[in-house]
């Protein structure tokens, strides 16, 4: 079953058009939320399930992402993005419609509600671009990749968060993400992971979170204390100054995380803030819980945690550490049921869940993972499931024309093939020898052509940029566009199909360049 279903997803992609200024965005059956179902306070409030029940669709861009949300019938339409490849500056636009509003250079999910957006195939990668929620409920970030975003130097996006909710947000689970910097303030970032201005009912669960100065907030100053019921649990906090999280104000329940390296300080209860704190593991840490930096008192319950290797400063004026004996001094109820696993296999237990691209594995509450099952009446496969062969000869988009034809470009780089771009293998490919290139198909005789898809090899999607199919007999341009994936052309009966890179970034790989006669 699995596999006839994938088959006819394999059709919609290959046969579908692509807008040459959006990258893909293909229209894939209904869905239900990503798998598996939230967890903690994004519970709440009536749920989170983001775009379950919705239009499902393939984005290769930023701009796809955005043309996604602003082509539903309303602002509140549910529906499912499925990302692949590296969303960066330079295909991630502004795109306008009644049922969105999007910016440039930031991937913008302003005032909507009832969306998804899952990582799938080889990875999303939002590289140097940050996702930004605000005035939107009812949202789910899945299997997604966030790093480097700056709030100052060059380029800037999303005021520096990784992911940043502000300005009446409710119901947001973030899931299995990988959120990371490349150093603090100074470097020009800012936070992986903040909401303010009336933010509440959010999870965390099953991340990463990086190499920062600053891991997150809630509540952006002492006096803004309307945000809160957020849940962290079974989260990897790694090379980090503080901030895991930064509370002010509000409920957190930080269950099953592992911190390690929090260089100056870890949880900082403040300004009424209380904090239920259960079975995580400490390592290698200073201050790791507490009231610092000011003289507003937050609070904390504590129980089963661990600290290993763990260093306490001696209580100021404006530093109120937990430790060394970390003891309740609030007491937290909490709504929702879940699971604790021992604080001792806590560390095991992250290293092998948390993050994108780690199969969406979770805790089973006993100390083992598990992969959740997904909904037995959702008709499509889980958004992990790989592509099936393009060769398949029952494949309804028809033969791949490639597969023994010839084969030649421009010059190509060491160790790289023009045969190995119609080879029907995903783990070989051709690259140019630089930034830009051609790779061309041709066959002994006239051969009708009318679609091509061209599928970038692992670990580099995204790299491709712009791009021209030329009519190698002629020299006549036949389509032009941005990002990899399903092309349509004008049917046309040739000897030889040119496909030219004129833009990238990073280096391309092109695995395989397909053709389909209908």
């Amino acid at each position: 079953m699995k596999r006839r279903v994938a088959l006819r997803l394999y059709a919609a992609l290959t046969t579908a058009a692509l807008a040459a200024a959006t990258g893909a965005v293909v229209s894939m059956p209904s869905a239900s939320a990503a798998t598996g179902g939230a967890t903690g306070y994004a519970t709440q409030n009536g749920g989170t399930t983001g775009g379950a029940g919705g239009q499902t669709v393939r984005a290769t861009t930023g701009t796809a992402i955005h043309q996604a949300l602003c082509s539903r019938a309303s602002s509140s339409t549910p529906i499912v993005i499925e990302v692949e490849g590296t969303i960066n500056h330079a295909n991630t636009a502004k795109v306008s419609g009644d049922s969105c509003n999007t910016a440039a250079g930031v991937i913008e999910l302003k005032q909507i509600s009832n969306v998804t957006i899952v990582g799938v195939g080889s990875g999303a990668v939002f590289d140097q671009l940050g996702i930004h929620i605000r005035q939107s409920s009812n949202i789910i970030i899945q299997n997604v990749t966030v790093k480097n975003v700056k709030k100052s130097g060059s380029p800037t996006s999303n005021g520096g968060d990784a992911i940043g909710m502000e300005s009446d947000v409710r119901n947001v689970w973030v899931d299995h993400a990988s959120l990371e910097a490349s150093g603090g303030e100074s470097e020009g970032f800012d936070g992986l992971f903040d909401m303010k201005d009336n933010t509440q009912y959010v999870t965390l669960s099953y991340s990463t979170l990086r190499n920062s100065g600053r891991g997150g907030l809630i509540g952006s100053s002492e006096t803004e204390l309307s945000n809160g019921f957020v849940t962290f649990h079974h989260n990897l906090y790694e090379n980090l100054d503080s901030r895991t999280p930064l509370l002010r104000g509000g409920i957190a329940h930080i269950y099953n995380n592992y911190y390690v390296k929090l260089n100056e300080s870890g949880i900082n209860s403040r300004a009424g803030a209380r904090a239920k704190v259960d079975n995580n593991y400490f390592k290698d840490s200073k201050d790791v819980l507490g009231t610092f930096y000011t003289d507003a008192a937050g609070y904390w319950q504590v129980s089963g945690n661990t600290f290993d290797n763990v260093t306490w400063s001696a209580p100021g004026a404006e530093n109120n550490p937990a430790g060394p004996d970390p003891k309740s001094n609030t007491t937290v109820s909490i709504p929702y049921a879940y699971s604790l696993d021992a604080a001792s296999c806590v560390p095991g237990i992250v290293a092998q869940t948390a993050g994108a691209n780690k199969g969406l594995k979770v805790s089973d509450g006993n100390c083992s993972t598990q992969t959740p099952t997904p909904d037995p009446t959702d008709p499509t496969p889980d958004p992990t499931d790989p592509t099936p062969d393009p060769t398949d000869p029952t494949d309804p988009a028809g033969t791949n024309l490639s597969i023994g034809a010839g084969s030649d470009g421009t010059s190509k780089a060491d160790g790289t093939s023009y045969g190995n771009v119609r080879d029907g293998d995903l783990s070989t490919y051709w690259s140019p020898a630089g930034a830009t290139g051609s790779i061309s198909v041709k066959w002994a005789s006239a051969t009708a052509v009318s679609s091509v898809n061209i599928r970038e090899a692992s670990g580099s999607a995204g790299s491709i940029g712009s791009w021209k199919v030329v009519n190698g007999d002629t020299g006549a341009v036949l389509t032009s566009g941005t990002g990899a994936g399903a092309i349509t052309i004008p049917k046309t009966s040739l000897r030889k199909l040119t496909f030219e890179i004129t833009g990238s970034t990073g280096t391309p790989k092109i695995a395989e360049f397909e053709t389909y006669a209908g």
